[in-house]
């Protein structure tokens, strides 16, 4: 290679991170205009100034004014006149910005994003030393704001897609969980949104949720009241690859965690065991390619990017581990399913940007 070829690679990567760095600090001060109501006083199209913003959100002024100038200099807002005098300045939430930011049934909400992100890099010292030393780093070192980030971003698919599209795939199953007594368990529940969803959809259905995190389980408990359904709906703290797990379910779904579990054969087991001869087994998990590619696919940056941060170093707390990560390939899953004892697993035809839908056949 030239030289000349490898100072414009240099400057290319140069120009890369530093818009890299740019989009770091966008998603740290959404993370600060969403936890301190800024974003909600906009939600009417007012246009406002940054004292006013302040007594409506019982902040500092000054910290309040800084961050509306951010948000104008990285475009997430405008502002009407920026030759007034800086509190004087009116700024607004343009039309476009508002689903993105406040509408949380909106499946293009994401302003739970940097809550995830701000979560995910907590445990950085953590992180470190697993990566030096082996191990793992526990799901709890990433605090609230992993939790519930996650639980605000799946919100929507968990009470939309999942009802009206995930499961009538699967026409067999749609069909039978209108029956009276029919049983739905999710394993590794979180806050419970899937639950909730599927208890809404089908009103005959008792569904158990199964969680290791004792937080989340007691905020889905909370969540299934709130709903309407915690008579429906039950929550309990458990492993869901301890052999003990017992019932039989007419459908049983696990969300985008298998590939966190250090032994993701016992939990297939478990499902399996759960399921019966009659039953049906559901996993979702990430739409990634089908082998490793140096472009990787649509999804890959990001879910390296998570696997590197969080479902990795969770997954390596218990020894000895699968190791899996975030990036499950098909075939991985296929070869767990066939050591956990299925006969079958069918890709579903489901179209989702994220999400491949996996029916275990047993």
């Amino acid at each position: 290679m030239s030289s000349k070829a490898i100072t414009q690679q240099r400057d290319q990567f140069v120009e890369r991170l530093l818009k890299s760095a740019a989009g770091v600090f966008d998603i740290f001060s959404m993370y600060l205009g969403d936890q301190l109501g800024y974003y909600r006083a906009f939600a009417n199209g007012a246009a406002i100034t940054s004292v006013e913003l302040a007594a409506q959100t019982n902040t500092n002024e000054r910290y309040t004014r800084e961050w509306l100038e951010q948000q104008t200099v990285s475009g997430i807002l405008r502002v009407q006149d920026e030759t007034l005098l800086a509190r004087e300045r009116r700024y607004v939430l343009p039309r476009g910005h508002v689903e993105p930011l406040l509408e949380r049934d909106s499946p293009n909400y994401l302003a739970p994003l940097a809550q995830l992100l701000v979560g995910v890099t907590r445990p950085m010292d953590e992180l470190l030393n697993a990566y030096r030393n082996g191990g793992g780093v526990p799901y709890g070192a990433y605090g609230a704001n992993l939790r519930e980030g996650q639980a605000a971003i799946n919100r929507p698919v968990f009470l939309y897609d999942l009802p009206n599209h995930w499961i009538p795939a699967m026409s067999d199953v749609h069909e039978r969980l209108q029956a009276k007594d029919a049983r739905i368990v999710d394993l590794g529940c979180g806050f419970g949104w899937s639950c909730v969803g599927m208890a809404r959809a089908y009103p005959n259905v008792q569904v158990d949720g199964f969680d290791l995190d004792a937080p989340s389980i007691q905020r889905a408990k909370q969540i299934a009241q709130e709903n309407a359904v915690h008579d429906r709906a039950r929550f309990y703290v458990h492993d869901v690859s301890d052999a003990d797990l017992m019932g039989r379910y007419d459908l049983v779904t696990a969300f985008e965690c298998v590939h966190d579990m250090s032994n993701p054969v016992g939990a297939l087991k478990t499902m399996k065991r759960l399921a019966g001869e009659r039953g049906a087994v559901l996993i979702v998990d990430e739409r990634v390619g089908d082998t490793f590619t140096a472009q990787g696919n649509n999804v890959e940056g990001m879910m390296y990017g998570w696997s590197v941060l969080h479902c990795l170093p969770v997954g390596m707390v218990e020894q000895p581990s699968a190791e899996t990560g975030t990036v499950m390939r098909a075939d991985t899953l296929r070869e767990y399913a066939r050591q956990a004892g299925f006969r079958r697993v069918e890709i579903l035809p489901v179209e989702n940007f994220f999400f491949r839908l996996y029916r275990l056949w047993t």
